[in-house]
């Protein structure tokens, strides 16, 4: 809980905060007289409309309204590059090992923006069946709170998976959960590191 008291040290009256939560941590913050403002967005739209919140909030509403505008310019962008593949690359994103959990819904926005699919359910338990059964061509770990320390080898060590294509042309890959798990301006920098893998992918030939 050093966290915890680190914030209550600054006396804020207001406390934001974003998926994933820590139960116990938010249970603590509830226990002070302070604002706590949750939010729980799941798509990329949530994600601009919270921007926008917060501009208002802090009484930056015009500046919120063009961090949104360059998120959307530089999506689209990215999008752009992507067009004009033959087919689009099939890509499980893992935001948790144990239990098993698929990215964020926005997550599954970013890979579509990238040239490829999600293939699991997003945001949900996933079973390794699943996954095996999805057939990803890439799989891409994005471990929340662990920077770029999520483990290629625990998902290369896999039984069930060793027909998934993925894992047989060694395509897992780690990307700093902040830029995949962060739902604010990080994301962009997400996307085009989606965008960079599955590139690459595309060009050496997917499920080859």
């Amino acid at each position: 809980m050093e966290a915890v008291d680190e914030i209550l040290r600054l006396r804020p009256t207001l406390v934001i905060g974003s998926v994933p939560y820590k139960q116990e941590t938010v249970a603590k913050l509830l226990e002070q007289p302070l604002n706590f403002l949750a939010m729980n967005p799941r798509s990329l739209a949530d994600v601009e409309a919270d921007i926008r919140l917060l501009g208002r909030i802090a009484a930056r509403g015009p500046a919120a309204e063009r961090l949104v505008r360059a998120m959307r310019t530089s999506f689209s962008a990215i999008q752009q590059k992507s067009k004009g593949a033959k087919r689009s690359v099939r890509v499980y994103c893992e935001a948790w090992p144990n239990p098993r959990i698929s990215s964020p819904p926005w997550v599954a926005e970013l890979v579509e923006i990238a040239g490829g699919r999600m293939v699991v359910p997003a945001g949900e338990k996933v079973t390794d069946e699943q996954v095996a059964e999805a057939r990803p061509d890439v799989i891409v770990l994005a471990w929340a709170a662990t920077g770029a320390k999520a483990d290629p080898r625990k998902a290369y060590a896999i039984d069930g998976w060793q027909n998934v294509s993925a894992i047989r042309n060694k395509r897992v890959y780690v990307v700093r959960d902040e830029l995949l798990n962060t739902p604010g301006p990080p994301l962009v920098e997400g996307a085009r590191e989606l965008f960079r893998i599955l590139c690459a992918i595309k060009t050496s030939g997917a499920g080859s």
